[in-house]
């Protein structure tokens, strides 16, 4: 006589019980950016590129370019700050890659797959755990802004606007350095092939000089570089002159980038791990 007997809960496959978990997606990847955080935090080293990055480049640009540029190192400062806080942010959302690159070097991911949680959760944490890289950039530049002279023309609102808009458009921007993150063998690849799209995105802008001083076929990539646009909403929220198109674009240009790039990412992720 043969008899049927129903599959226990404990028999079913991880993957199917995960998704029947409300929110699971969500739990696992706040709970794996907190130990993206508490490894940054635990090792504040990783944190010098942010903060003696900003200095540098500011104090560099400022009283080298300043008096040839604007005539004035104070009214160079008002132009530049804006714009070098979009590039400052950028450039922390590099080590994203580079970190998750050494990681699965490490073996941790595979970890990560004995457990039951979603398999883009690591990816998505370990994203959310750098957005502290983000405002430890963005506090570092203001504070040495302040100390030389920057000074806010429009109000504390839009100021803080325009940092939040710098770090949303860097957080969809880095997902394009999870991917080469997880396509690259090497962290110091990953490093190098990050400051090859950097370099063109954040200098071909009109971060440095005004875009009417720049040869015509650089205007013409500074108008369709998306780095330009949301510099330009960081200037003018700053500093005053017409956001609305430009921080219209940062955001679209953001959703885009996320749209794209993140779900490449998993993907890539997928078939490393």
């Amino acid at each position: 006589m043969t008899q049927t007997r129903e599959a226990s809960p404990m028999a079913r496959p991880v993957a199917v019980r995960t998704a029947e978990r409300p929110f699971g997606l969500v739990r696992h990847s706040l709970a794996l950016g907190r130990r993206s955080l508490i490894k940054t935090l635990r090792t504040p080293e990783q944190l010098l590129d942010v903060t003696l990055q900003p200095i540098i480049f500011t104090l560099v640009f400022v009283y080298l370019l300043g008096g040839a540029v604007s005539g004035s190192t104070h009214d160079y400062l008002q132009f530049l700050l804006p714009a070098i806080l979009v590039q400052t942010v950028l450039f922390g959302g590099m080590a994203t890659g580079v970190s998750l690159n050494t990681d699965i070097g490490k073996g941790v991911f595979d970890r990560f797959r004995s457990l039951p949680i979603g398999r883009s959760a690591p990816l998505i944490g370990s994203v959310l755990g750098d957005l502290i890289r983000y405002v430890v950039a963005t506090v570092s530049l203001m504070t040495t802004g302040f100390i030389l002279g920057f000074r806010i023309q429009t109000n504390v609102l839009s100021a803080l606007l325009a940092c939040v808009l710098t770090i949303v458009f860097a957080f969809s921007l880095s997902w394009i350095f999870v991917l080469v993150g997880m396509l690259v063998r090497e962290p110091g690849g990953v490093q190098g092939i990050a400051f090859l799209l950097l370099f063109p995105l954040t200098f071909g802008t009109s971060m440095i000089a005004p875009k009417e001083t720049l040869p015509g076929w650089l205007q013409t990539w500074v108008d369709v570089n998306p780095v330009s646009h949301a510099m330009e909403a960081s200037r003018a929220l700053m500093v005053g002159g017409p956001a609305g198109s430009h921080i219209a674009w940062s955001m679209a240009f953001s959703v885009l980038l996320l749209a794209v790039f993140a779900p490449l990412a998993v993907r890539a992720y997928r078939r490393r791990t």
